[in-house]
């Protein structure tokens, strides 16, 4: 698998925020959003294998793993025999993906966070894969302007994904506004701040 970079901190989004988690971030994107925080996940990375992966997951002591990117599922057929094992080993791992591409192959061996792109980040997740999420998976918006906030309601409207929401604004813009319209509407959704950036951990 081609890696960007491997880490533990705490996971700052979904439906596990704030838990120590081992962080494996794997190479390639194929979208460019607007406002992405980890461009350097484009480039090549280091080669490595599933042994050397899942060692160093041992060696964390850690029983919960995040795959992130750019978009992991781009490797997904070296991905999933890393998924055999840590499934085997009561290890959870949450996958993080753009909603490009599809999971079902994968969602018998780790939770899915969708990441359903809205109009501010110039790009579009295929947003026929919302049904093939489960109670056990994450539906997940970064919300940035009120054009992204409607484009949400009118998705969750259309699809009415089982799995749970989470909102969470583009860092650094004002929430006032956001977290108001939610109460106000009564939306089912969690509100989260990116908890990493908050507290200063990566």
């Amino acid at each position: 698998m081609r890696v960007t970079e491997t880490f533990v901190s705490l996971q700052g989004e979904g439906e596990r925020q704030g838990m120590p988690c081992f962080f494996l971030r794997l190479s390639g994107c194929n979208l460019r959003c607007a406002w992405c925080d980890t461009e350097y996940s484009f480039e090549k990375g280091t080669d490595r294998s599933v042994d050397e992966l899942v060692k160093e997951i041992a060696d964390s002591g850690l029983s919960y793993v995040c795959v992130t990117g750019g978009e992991p599922l781009l490797q997904k057929e070296e991905l999933i025999p890393l998924l055999e094992i840590l499934a085997a080993a009561d290890i959870h791992v949450d996958i993080e993906t753009n909603g490009t591409i599809p999971f079902d192959d994968v969602s018998a061996y780790a939770s899915i966070c969708m990441d359903v792109k809205c109009p501010s980040s110039g790009e579009m997740s295929d947003l026929s894969l919302l049904s093939a999420l489960t109670e056990n998976d994450c539906v997940k918006f970064v919300i940035g302007d009120e054009a992204d906030y409607l484009y949400m309601v009118e998705v969750l409207a259309a699809h009415k994904p089982k799995a749970p929401v989470c909102i969470t604004p583009v860092f650094g813009t004002d929430t006032k506004w956001l977290v108001e319209t939610i109460i106000a509407e009564r939306l089912p959704v969690r509100f989260q701040l990116q908890l990493h950036k908050v507290v200063n951990v990566q």
